[in-house]
């Protein structure tokens, strides 16, 4: 039998995980490591403004921009982009948003002719990632992406400002004193 589970509440999630933990030696699980644009979008609404610039310029140069030039780019320090890049995955199988071994969309590339250390020469995007971060970035730039970005889908909770419109909902501080 195989089961592809799509949009799940977190409390499914929790109930479908039990499940399985509980019939562990009769199964196989493979989790969906796969990009999609939801998950796209939370990668890189989850990254500090330089390595999301990072990722853009990747994608603009169709998934592979030499390292020189991102290195001009940021006057000549890639640290702290590549750094917030490689960060970003792991905090999101911490977080939930996508499982253990979902792999970096963005790998650098050496020079296969001098394998001991060395800077890269280029930054890259494998092909059928690239599409997909297309659209996040698209969706981020025309504001469709606001669907993923929830409080739920970061790990918090909504909750209504103390000067929002009343719902209609009978609450304490909405019940006059002495009317009853």
């Amino acid at each position: 039998m195989k089961i592809t589970i799509e949009g799940a509440s977190p409390e499914f999630e929790r109930k479908f995980l039990a499940l399985i933990e509980d019939h562990r030696h009769e199964l196989v699980l493979a989790a969906g490591t796969e990009w999609g644009v939801e998950r796209a979008v939370r990668y890189l609404t989850s990254l500090p403004a330089n390595a999301r610039q990072f990722a853009e310029l990747v994608v603009q140069a169709n998934g592979t921009k030499p390292a020189q030039e991102l290195r001009d780019y940021f006057q000549g320090e890639l640290r702290g982009p590549t750094i917030a890049l490689s960060r970003a995955v792991p905090r999101g199988v911490r977080m939930g948003w996508w499982p253990e071994g979902t792999p970096a969309p963005i790998s650098p590339q050496y020079d296969p002719d001098h394998p001991s250390w060395q800077k890269a020469i280029a930054y890259t995007m494998g092909g059928e990632d690239l599409p997909v971060f297309r659209a996040a970035f698209e969706q981020l730039a025309d504001g469709t992406a606001r669907r993923f970005l929830t409080a739920e889908a970061f790990g918090g909770r909504t909750v209504r400002r103390a000067d929002a419109e009343p719902t209609g909902e009978v609450t304490p501080s909405s019940i006059k004193k002495g009317s009853r």
